[in-house]
């Protein structure tokens, strides 16, 4: 049975709506909406939202909500990723977006993101999927791994508390971005793995520079061409949105470092976790 699903994922650099109609696992998108306000930027700046922020926050809400109730959908999910855990004002944020949603929202713990991006990437990959399979999400403030079989849900779960927003508010170099990182993920030690899958920003972004397959060598070469291009050249040359190229050497070296500890190169997705909730609402429908 075919249902429209509208997902509402708010985040630490984005807030963005998919509509999409799924059938038998297949999904397919319907409407995309997207809003800048790098909310990461400033809790990782002040511990907190502003007032002024979660206001343009809940204005894009009741917007999206909107935009996904006149799609006719059969089932909406709003959630909120790390602003919702490292926010030292998250439940006044909560509240508010609630409030201009008309639809509870829910916090994400890092496992259930992780869940999500895994779902969504194993279902939208273009690539063979054989053995384990990892995904990597980097997002602003956060960076999931998930690992398991193409045909179930992910054996394990990590992630480090570092993303593309919050290391290029820590760091002024990428020697320093890397030496960040590396200290990020001291202990994160995934299981071997056949296939690595890589969803988010920053790996469309790095895909846009270097092509769908990141490899170490891939990887080294985007680091150079963002240590050496200026973020304005970047988006002008490779057509990255001007405010994620600003981040991008971040999210590079997030996806660099993964890559390392998975040992097998990243394949970009074009789905993730938004592609995941509209799986995981199905399923709730069908239940």
């Amino acid at each position: 049975m075919q249902v429209r699903i509208g997902v509402l994922d708010i985040g630490s650099n984005t807030i963005r709506l998919l509509v999409a109609s799924a059938d038998d696992g297949e999904i397919v998108p319907l409407a995309k909406e997207r809003a800048r306000l790098a909310l990461g930027e400033e809790i990782e700046r002040t511990g907190a939202v502003s007032d002024m922020s979660i206001a343009a926050a809940a204005k894009a809400v009741r917007r999206f909500s909107s935009a996904a109730r006149r799609r006719r959908i059969d089932a909406l999910d709003v959630f909120l990723t790390a602003p919702g855990r490292q926010s030292g004002n998250a439940d006044e944020l909560v509240a508010a977006l609630q409030r201009a949603a008309e639809h509870p929202v829910r916090v994400l713990s890092t496992e259930e993101e992780g869940r999500l991006a895994y779902r969504g990437a194993v279902a939208t990959a273009d690539t063979e999927l054989r053995g384990a399979i990892a995904v990597c999400d980097v997002g602003g403030a956060s960076t999931e791994i998930a690992v398991g079989l193409p045909a179930g849900e992910p054996r394990w779960v990590e992630s480090a508390d570092l993303g593309s927003v919050r290391l290029t508010a820590r760091v002024d170099s990428l020697a320093a971005a890397r030496a960040e990182a590396a200290r990020s993920f001291a202990g994160i030690e995934p299981p071997a793995v056949d296939t690595a899958l890589a969803v988010g920003g920053s790996a469309r972004a790095a895909r846009r520079l270097v092509g769908a397959r990141l490899g170490a060598a891939e990887l080294e070469e985007a680091l150079r061409l963002v240590e050496t291009t200026s973020p304005r050249e970047i988006s002008r040359r490779f057509g990255v949105d001007r405010a994620r190229a600003g981040i991008l050497p971040a999210g590079v070296v997030l996806l660099a470092e993964v890559q390392s500890r998975l040992g097998a190169p990243l394949h970009v997705c074009h789905g993730g976790i938004r592609e995941g909730a509209v799986l995981a609402s199905v399923a709730a429908l069908a239940a």
